[in-house]
């Protein structure tokens, strides 16, 4: 079992080997793409399973032990949030490649698109799997690498403008992670997080205190919090729809998870945390108000992201099992919602030739399909019963109404901020999919990477977009065995034990 734990990194990877070796032929490289991140698909069930039995499935490299070598660890919560991901990886390659057939034809290879995609799922594996902070800070710029190449493909000015963006406040970023990864070995001399779980509690409160608060900046960033967020409403919808999509379900919630695990593996509380309910606080607001002003369709989703992350955020801040376990559910629900919503953004922009809002219209007569496609995310990422984010928002709620009155008051945000993404929501169906139908623009740019304006689609990028609409059905449907499953994470977050048993092996984890 401990040699699954490696599968999700190495077969991306190998995975990118190969599509680069077959770079000649087009089939060879979608059927190598598509196969891996499947396999990967059935490995993170497995080990899911696996962990949720068992507890901590753990693969320690190159036979050194823990807390000397580095250690892979699947638990729930890395084994749950790793199969969804890869799930919507798989959803988001096909749609891409479906994207690039009705572009360019099905014999048109691609020499940087299918590796860096697969480079970018196993940073992604990695960042979920891996058991100590070095090896988190190389999966963080694995992914760096790969975004930057899938953001400025076949670019223009805008687009490099929007990337370096991107790779200035991550590469900055990267050196507060690798200072703060540097002090922390300075202090304890280890790295290894279930090491750290004991060795940092050991340490003076004021330096605890500053560890923890240069985690929360760069993780901060990674998640888009406020008021680190700047920078991502200006880089994601400049991208090619896929890639967009990618990055706005998978790379934010890597940033929450090395939050969840860091804040509650590292520096535990038994306590709600009032500085991360202040930023959880005015990340949903001013991500749902940021929203509101945006005429342009991908930046008022990027806002909306942004907003969610403060969800997620306000779980972490409860600081018990139940919060813990809500934000768990709600990093589920929103991986999936969020890259559905962009893939339905790129669906509209090849029909109508513009992300502007005010510019399109009656999409719902023209294509009734593409407007139930929008519809469904739409409603379940306002959280309106009985779709998973209402399961998740619920969840959110009851923790957050039963640890006090702080976060109470903050509970009371989520529904103002849930209440104002319905409110963009409708907007958007109003002026988009309602009234007269307008003709498509034409493609300002046909020698970039989007192809606009066609009012025509691939009928396999519509079962793509719809396949991720399913699988958020089936989140709601199936929300009493994951609500137990994160449940169970949520206890073992604050537990600490199973995890560091795992790792450590018995004698050495007191």
């Amino acid at each position: 079992m401990s040699t699954l734990v490696t599968l999700p990194v190495l077969l991306p990877m190998l995975g990118a080997a190969l599509t680069v070796i077959g770079s000649r032929s087009a089939r060879a490289q979608r059927l190598v793409g598509v196969v891996v991140l499947a396999a990967v698909s059935v490995v993170a069930a497995i080990l899911l399973v696996a962990a949720d039995r068992g507890g901590p499935v753990v693969a320690e490299l190159g036979g050194w032990p823990a807390p000397v070598g580095i250690v892979l660890v699947a638990d729930r919560l890395s084994a749950l949030l790793l199969l969804i991901s890869t799930v919507v990886t798989l959803a988001v390659l096909v749609y891409a490649i479906d994207q690039r057939i009705a572009d360019y034809g099905p014999e048109t290879p691609s020499t940087t698109f299918h590796p860096i995609f697969l480079l970018l799922s196993a940073g992604v594996s990695l960042a979920y799997l891996t058991g100590d902070l070095f090896s988190l800070f190389v999966a963080f710029e694995i992914m760096l690498a790969a975004s930057y190449v899938l953001i400025t493909r076949r670019t223009s000015a805008s687009r490099i403008r929007s990337g370096m963006t991107y790779v200035i406040i991550s590469l900055t970023s990267s050196l507060l992670f690798l200072t703060t990864i540097a002090l922390v070995y300075a202090a304890t001399g280890t790295v290894n997080l279930a090491d750290l779980a004991q060795k940092v509690g050991a340490l003076p409160a004021g330096l605890q205190t500053v560890l923890a608060l240069m985690c929360v900046v760069v993780f901060g960033i990674k998640a888009a919090i406020v008021p680190l967020h700047f920078w991502l409403p200006d880089s994601y919808p400049n991208a090619p729809a896929p890639v967009t999509a990618l990055f706005a379900g998978l790379l934010t919630k890597v940033g929450i998870y090395a939050l969840l695990r860091t804040q509650t593996l590292i520096f535990p509380q038994d306590h709600p945390s009032t500085l991360l309910l202040v930023i959880a606080v005015l990340t949903m607001i001013v991500g749902a108000l940021g929203a509101l002003a945006q005429n342009d369709l991908n930046r008022l989703l990027s806002f909306l992201l942004v907003s969610h992350i403060g969800f997620m955020l306000f779980g972490l801040a409860v600081f018990d099992a139940a919060g813990i376990a809500g934000t768990a559910l709600y990093i589920v629900h929103h991986i999936t919602v969020q890259a559905t919503l962009f893939l339905v953004s790129g669906l509209i922009t090849r029909r109508t030739g513009t992300v502007s809002i005010d510019a399109m219209g009656g999409l719902a007569k023209t294509s009734p399909a593409l407007a139930v496609l929008f519809a469904i995310p739409a409603l379940t990422l306002a959280g309106i019963p009985p779709t998973s984010g209402f399961v998740a928002k619920l969840a959110l709620l009851e923790a957050g109404a039963g640890a006090g009155p702080g976060t109470t008051v903050v509970a009371a945000v989520v529904i103002v901020s849930s209440l104002l993404t319905l409110y963009a929501m409708v907007r958007v169906w109003v002026r988009v999919f309602w009234g007269a139908p307008k003709e498509p623009l034409t493609d300002p740019d046909p020698t970039d990477e989007l192809v606009v304006g066609t009012a025509r689609t691939a009928k396999p990028m519509y079962v793509a977009t719809g396949a991720l609409v399913a699988v958020s059905v089936a989140i709601a449907v199936a929300a009493g065995p994951l609500s137990a499953v994160t449940g169970r994470a949520g206890q073992d977050l604050l537990d600490r034990g199973p995890y560091r048993v795992a790792v450590l092996g018995e004698g050495r984890a007191p």
